[in-house]
């Protein structure tokens, strides 16, 4: 089956700021060494898509130097491949942006058209979550599905339910009703924003919808059309995450890395999520040190105390300084007696001698290269 993967990467959301004030969203740390894009792009090449473009035009930089010619996915090839897909001016006075997620597609439409794939998955660079798409291809063929749009369940009593499109599914798994972020919670099973098309189909939706201003993936094309299309979810039932909802998204989403069953879900299930690598020692905790339900990441040296903590890359903690709680993202120093609690700290931070920094009723976010 050949597939063309798409990763949607071009949200201009502030929800995530300022972490998001010199990067997208798919571009945002995870974990101690990965980035957000890393998990929907494994996901692909796991499932043997090997031709994959990303669609990106806010503050695209750290992510074009993350994936760079994508080496580390096996995507730097002569057939198939990569493709960073930047919004561009084709004629004067137009405006150089994308207007939404069928019209990113839409002005990219040479890649679908020149390749030989029958089908585009479509995924979003934000969403933190590891499994094949294999039994979607399947499920697709089996039902003879126009588009299969993959589900999830989040439970009435989690308000998050109304930031997400909500499905009506039928018992064979058909959807008669696709309600986009509604304000009350009226349907359990909510969309993962991934969608499987057949590319003829695709190619025909967006030549009739984009020109007559519908620039809208979900709203200007899928929900017009399920009644005369054939629309099914694909159930996931697994762990899946969107991190550009709010900050306390993005850090109870690296929180539940110190989980037992979301590390084994996300990391030794036998589908590996690659990222780029860096030449860093492996991590030295020193012999006056404390560390307790935290991850470490190569190049850190630690002297001070580190608890319920994700500490990213050449991150210093030295003798005396306590972190609790907190996300430190890559070549941070935090000095000798300071305090952090309740806090993420971007990159290449330093908290000096016996500064103390604590969130209170809410997450504290430093900025990159701050020195406090």
């Amino acid at each position: 089956m050949r597939v063309l993967g798409l990763i949607l990467c071009g949200s201009n959301q502030d929800n995530l700021k300022p972490l998001t004030r010199i990067r997208t969203s798919a571009a945002v740390p995870m974990f101690g060494k990965y980035r957000a894009i890393d998990f929907t792009l494994s996901n692909m090449v796991n499932s043997g898509i090997s031709k994959v473009g990303v669609l990106t035009q806010y503050n695209p930089r750290s992510l074009m130097d993350h994936l760079a010619g994508g080496k580390e996915w096996n995507l730097d090839r002569k057939r198939g491949g990569i493709f960073i897909l930047q919004p561009f001016m084709v004629g004067s006075g137009e405006s150089i942006y994308y207007k939404g997620t069928a019209d990113a597609i839409f002005q990219n439409i040479s890649l679908l058209r020149r390749g030989d794939e029958d089908f585009v998955l479509i995924g979003s660079g934000d969403h933190i979550y590891n499994m094949s798409y294999m039994d979607l291809f399947k499920y697709h063929i089996r039902k003879g599905a126009d588009i299969t749009v993959i589900s999830s369940k989040i439970c009435r009593e989690d308000s998050r339910i109304c930031d997400y499109g909500q499905l009506a599914v039928d018992n064979d798994g058909r959807i008669s009703e696709f309600v986009e972020k509604p304000t009350d919670c009226i349907y359990e099973d909510i969309s993962m924003g991934v969608y499987f098309i057949n590319k003829a189909l695709l190619l025909e939706l967006l030549y009739s919808s984009v020109p007559n201003n519908g620039y809208d993936m979900v709203r200007d094309i899928i929900i017009p059309n399920i009644s005369k299309l054939r629309v099914y979810a694909y159930k996931h039932s697994g762990y899946w995450r969107n991190i550009k909802k709010s900050i306390k998204e993005y850090y109870d989403t690296n929180m539940d890395i110190l989980k037992r069953e979301v590390r084994k879900e996300l990391f030794y299930s036998g589908r590996k999520i690659y990222t780029k690598l860096k030449d860093y020692a492996p991590p030295k905790i020193n012999i006056n040190a404390c560390v307790s339900n935290s991850l470490i990441a190569d190049g850190c040296i630690v002297n001070g105390q580190v608890k319920n903590s994700i500490i990213s890359r050449g991150v210093i903690i030295k003798a005396g300084a306590s972190v609790e709680n907190s996300i430190i993202m890559e070549d941070s120093v935090i000095e000798e007696g300071a305090i952090l609690k309740n806090a993420i700290l971007d990159k290449s931070v330093t908290l000096r001698n016996a500064k103390r920094i604590e969130g209170i009723g809410e997450i504290l976010t430093i900025e990159k290269d701050s020195v406090i």
